[in-house]
């Protein structure tokens, strides 16, 4: 009968417990996809320059396990909102408070189980489509990684069946103590006690400074070194605690304040709601304001480290492709680059001497590396013929290009009638450039790696000079900080939203009375509806902003490490705000339909 009654309850309530399912299934799929990388030493160690890259996913591996517990938790309350009416009718049939418990830990457990077994075949699936993605679309070299990891699965389900086993004995507790009227009058909210505008105004103004020590220690790193990364630590969380219990609050004050705005439509309603929220969100809108900006952040690091991968190439080697004895390579594969720049330097060897024509430089000049400059327009010095015919310096430049028998000879640049007149063998040193690097990466591969298969002994990972082969170097250093900056960020980002969604949910069975009473007063279903989307608008959009901000000044630490952390910042900001903006709606859909069309019993 318990088993009936609560496949029943699941069935009348299908629309509501999918969301929930699909929370819980996304969130053990997350997990997994994360243990996945996480358990993986081998993966770790192979993608990544920092030897204690294990102990730092080990670390996130237990910080996802604590946002997963809050998100469980939360999901958890809008299950309780749901059905605690249904209980009290039970009660009120007769049903005995033991029996209701039963009931209460076989649903909750039930859905979890089911939930987490879900979750983790899609984490499968997603782990290796995301593999997949990653790789494919953005030419990464990634090693040792495999979608499935038994040990991830196991913790997984482990970890979910533990945390579903607490949540349901915790609700079958929750339950069995609470009287039917307790229940039936649970969704009346307590007044708030006013706050004294002292003690407010002392706050706005800690969390403001809090803040303002906080960026100022991350932006000069260097000089206060792992002193400032402590205290911004402190002073950041601090700031965002009180942004949210005074700054906020204040703000809404001065608005309730102003005519103006408060009396225009429903804004002192809305206004109204809003003060009460923050009141009540403070803990959890300061978690998902930090959170979100380590996560933004790891994606934007991970990001950053990509899209220097090409400027650092460029800056070690100014051309594209360079070909020893390129008299001897086809002219169509050349053709077929459409090269901006293609210049051939002919050159004659003898037993301990190089020669060059002076002349050739002259009219088209070798390009060198600034190496003290680095920044994200890449800049070269021209050298000409006379240049590298009197300064030693400039021919190392030129030396660089040579095959490793030639450099050790000496370089001459001399005049083309004197060149004429030498009978040493002579060949030709062909640099090229082409207009888009990346659109041609496969063909400037192909002809590097034949021009070090016929020319030398060397290998590629030797070859620092070769454009292709340097790209290919720091791809595969940077390469698995961008997978998993790109995993983590992901990852944090939707259980973070999840958990402000479930938060949010989990108090609408509350607001239910408060939108009847305004429809009773004749209040526009289109009124209430823009309300709903202004209040829960403020609640996603203050910690996303907080968490830009502390993002943009948290860059700063890292500019002693990349070439400019702040380029292309419209890429991970625009996939953020693409992904909040789903959960955004999402929440305005269900919680209009809570509050504004509730069913009828």
């Amino acid at each position: 009968m318990l088993w009936k009654l609560s496949l029943t309850g699941i069935k009348g309530r299908l629309k509501d417990y999918i969301v929930l399912f699909s929370g819980l299934v996304m969130a053990s799929a997350i997990f997994y996809m994360f243990e996945s990388m996480a358990s993986n030493e081998a993966f770790l160690k192979s993608n990544s320059i920092i030897s204690m890259v294990v102990f730092v996913f080990r670390f996130g591996s237990v910080l996802l396990g604590i946002i997963t517990f809050a998100y469980i938790l939360y999901a958890n309350s809008f299950l309780m909102a749901m059905r605690q009416k249904d209980y009290a009718m039970f009660m009120m049939l007769g049903a005995k408070g033991r029996k209701i418990a039963q009931m209460i830990f076989i649903e909750t457990f039930l859905v979890g189980i089911v939930a987490t077994a879900v979750g983790s075949l899609l984490g499968i699936g997603l782990a290796s489509g995301v593999n997949t993605l990653l790789v494919n679309q953005l030419n990464l070299q990634i090693s040792h990684y495999a979608a499935f990891s038994p040990q991830a699965l196991v913790v997984t389900v482990i970890f979910f069946s533990v945390l579903f086993l607490i949540a349901a004995i915790f609700n079958a507790r929750a339950i069995a103590k609470k009287s039917i009227l307790a229940l039936l009058r649970e969704t009346s909210t307590p007044a708030q006690a006013k706050q004294r505008p002292i003690l407010l105004l002392l706050q706005t103004v800690l969390g403001i400074c809090s803040l303002a020590i906080g960026y100022y220690m991350m932006s000069d790193l260097l000089k206060f070194q792992l002193i400032g990364i402590g205290i911004a630590l402190v002073t950041i969380v601090l700031g965002t605690y009180l942004v949210f219990r005074s700054v906020i609050i204040t703000i809404l004050g001065l608005l309730k304040k102003s005519d103006g705005i408060a009396l225009k439509r429903l804004n002192n309603f809305t206004l109204s709601q809003l003060s009460f929220r923050i009141r009540d969100y403070t803990q959890m809108l300061s978690m998902v304001a930090m959170l979100f900006a380590l996560a933004l952040g790891a994606l934007t690091v991970g990001l950053g480290f990509k899209n220097q991968i090409p400027i650092m190439a460029k800056t070690a080697a100014p051309y594209d492709l360079y070909l020893n004895n390129a008299q001897a390579v086809s002219d169509e594969k050349i053709t077929a680059l459409k090269p901006a720049t293609d210049v051939n330097y002919t050159l004659k060897e003898s037993s301990d001497s190089i020669y060059f024509v002076k002349e050739e430089f002259d009219d088209a000049n070798l390009l060198t590396s600034v190496y003290d400059n680095l920044s994200v327009d890449v800049h070269y010095t021209k050298v000409s013929g006379e240049q590298l015919a009197t300064d030693p310096t400039q021919q190392d430049q030129l030396r660089q290009y040579l095959l490793p028998d030639q450099r050790s000879k000496e370089i001459k640049i001399v005049d083309q009638a004197d060149f004429d007149r030498l009978s040493d063998p002579e060949s030709s040193l062909r640099m090229i450039q082409v207009k888009d690097f990346q659109y041609n990466y496969e063909a400037l591969h192909e002809l590097a790696q034949e021009n070090q298969t016929a020319n030398s002994s060397e290998t590629p990972d030797m070859n620092f000079t070769q454009r292709v082969f340097v790209y290919d170097t720091y791809n595969g250093i940077f390469s698995g900080f961008e997978f998993m900056g790109f995993f983590l960020g992901i990852a944090f980002l939707t259980m973070l939203a999840s958990c402000l969604m479930f938060k949010i949910l989990s108090g609408a069975n509350s607001d239910i009375q408060r939108y009847a009473m305004l429809k009773k007063i004749g209040t526009r279903t289109s009124l209430l509806k823009r309300s709903i989307r202004k209040e829960i608008g403020v609640l996603f959009l203050v910690p996303g902003i907080l968490g830009m901000i502390h993002v943009l000044f948290g860059l700063q630490m890292f500019t002693t490490l990349m070439i400019d952390p702040y380029h292309n910042l419209w890429l991970p900001f625009g996939i953020f705000i693409a992904l909040y903006a789903v959960y955004y709606m999402v929440t305005i859909w269900l919680y209009t339909n809570i509050v504004l069309e509730p069913k009828k019993k």
